[in-house]
């Protein structure tokens, strides 16, 4: 995403009692950079990636299989309607900056992230409180305006961290949080550094110190990693060079999976993409398979709806949207377009969108679609596409969990706007009975694949390189998180 000077990592090595070799500092490279540092209004995934469980913290969080546990709130009751929760916090909190947090910090955050002028990315986690009370320092009572099943979930997410009033007008470049590291520097460009918070209430994690560098070019990637100038690549984005790292004794290789759908995203609310035959025929362009193995060398798994096929809830849509070009262009005369178009690619930095857009572009011309490509930065897609609206075609993987709930929401990037969808959304929510949920997840899943809201390409699959010795890494990818909490120097 941005070029970057090659800085040696300077790692600390001690000498233990046995005098084996011991080092409580890591640099752990991903390829995005964050735009800002507040995870409670930015959309971009890279704030999460750097600081979710490891600087800011919620009432609940994700563990490393994706199970819901024990945050800042150390225990829950639940009312008989489904309407109460009442939250105990742990004791002893305090935030980075000294001051401590209590059931007045935890209202503070609901209630600015359901506000009215609320910027948080993902305000829809929120939308069903109709009340935060606090009943003593360590514990308040959340009151929702109908049951929600997910609520424990959404709470985990990295959109519902805990702030401070006294700290929040700085957090975009300043995060104070709760969590076990604290913010220490920013080399925009380049680096964000971590320091182990030494007055963290839960278990002290082992490294002292972390540098994130931001390394989006897959050959400098590749680079990096073989000097040794980084220790862990997150999500590495050349994959053609993993079974070298898998052959080599000094790394390891990680393969998981992740939360992220990867789409090629149509806006709804434009023209020719406001007519379903047109989004079909964009489905049917597309061969899915291509696209895996030319811009991810086989690692993805190919999806028919906005949903993880690891989820045992999935439900295989794949022949909605098989690939078909004569199909394609039939749907296309239909639709009184059989001279074809012309639109907008506009594409994020990661090599999914990259990659896959030059593909993507070469399949759509094969109907009589042809493209415009702008490579964006992040900052860029971010106000260009996510917020202004202004594209006709975007690629971009959705990392957030069971965000299916994204198509309920009219105003959200790609504008679609189903009152139908929204109720089985309603329901959903209201919905306890695991067999009820699963029926109303399959109902979902089917509409916006019959909608052909927009073009689901696959599973993002998360490729951990690290050197052989790095024990606690996240496998898997929950949520968009590179969480260090558990990680350490084996023996």
């Amino acid at each position: 995403m941005h070029h970057f000077k090659r800085l040696a990592a300077s790692t600390a090595i001690v000498l233990c009692a046995s005098g084996a070799l011991a080092q409580d500092s890591i640099t752990v490279a991903i390829q995005l950079e964050p735009p800002n540092l507040d995870p409670t209004s930015g959309a971009a995934q890279a704030i999460d990636s750097v600081l979710y469980a490891n600087v800011f913290e919620g009432l609940t969080r994700f563990d490393a299989d994706g199970a819901i546990i024990r945050g800042l709130a150390q225990s829950w009751d639940i009312s008989e309607d489904g309407l109460t929760y009442t939250f105990n916090l742990a004791a002893g909190v305090t935030f980075h900056d000294g001051t401590t947090m209590d059931a007045e910090d935890v209202k503070f955050s609901l209630d600015r992230a359901r506000a009215e002028d609320s910027t948080n990315a993902q305000k829809a986690l929120f939308a069903d409180i109709a009340d935060v009370t606090v009943i003593d320092p360590l514990k308040l009572q959340v009151t929702l305006s109908k049951p929600n099943g997910m609520f424990l979930f959404n709470m985990a997410w990295g959109d519902a961290v805990i702030v401070a009033p006294e700290s929040i007008d700085t957090i975009a470049t300043n995060p104070i949080g709760t969590g076990p590291f604290a913010f220490a520097n920013w080399v925009q460009g380049d680096r964000l550094e971590l320091a182990r918070n030494d007055s963290y209430w839960g278990a002290a994690p082992a490294l002292e110190t972390a540098t994130f560098r931001f390394i989006s070019d897959p050959t400098a990637a590749f680079a990096a990693m073989m000097a040794e100038d980084v220790d862990v690549f997150v999500g590495f984005p050349a994959p053609e060079n993993l079974p070298q790292f898998a052959a080599d004794p000094r790394f390891q290789v990680l393969n998981g999976n992740t939360e992220g759908e990867t789409i090629l995203a149509m806006n709804n609310q434009r023209e020719p993409f406001d007519n379903p035959l047109v989004r079909r025929a964009v489905t049917h362009a597309i061969d899915r398979q291509a696209i895996i193995d030319g811009a991810m060398f086989g690692q993805g798994t190919p999806i028919g709806t906005h949903f993880a096929p690891h989820n045992p809830d999935y439900v295989d849509l794949l022949a909605n949207s098989q690939f078909d070009p004569e199909l394609s262009r039939s749907l296309l005369a239909e639709a009184g377009l059989a001279d074809g178009f012309t639109t907008t690619l506009k594409l994020p930095p990661p090599s999914y969108a990259r990659r896959g857009g030059e593909i993507i572009a070469s399949q759509l011309r094969a109907v009589g679609i042809e493209t415009e490509i702008a490579n964006l930065e992040w900052a860029q897609w971010i106000e260009e596409v996510f917020t202004n609206k202004d594209f006709g075609l975007s690629i971009v993987s959705h990392t957030e969990p069971m965000d299916i709930n994204i198509y309920a929401n009219p105003g959200y990037y790609f504008q679609y706007d189903n009152a139908d969808f929204r109720a089985v959304l309603d329901e959903l929510n209201a919905t306890t009975d695991p067999a009820g949920r699963s029926a109303l997840l399959a109902q979902a899943q089917t509409i916006i694949s019959e909608d052909y809201v927009n073009a689901y390409l696959f599973q993002l699959g998360v490729a951990t390189v690290a050197r052989a010795e790095i024990t606690g890494l996240w496998v898997n990818q929950p949520t968009a998180a590179v969480d260090l909490t558990g990680v350490s120097w084996g023996n």
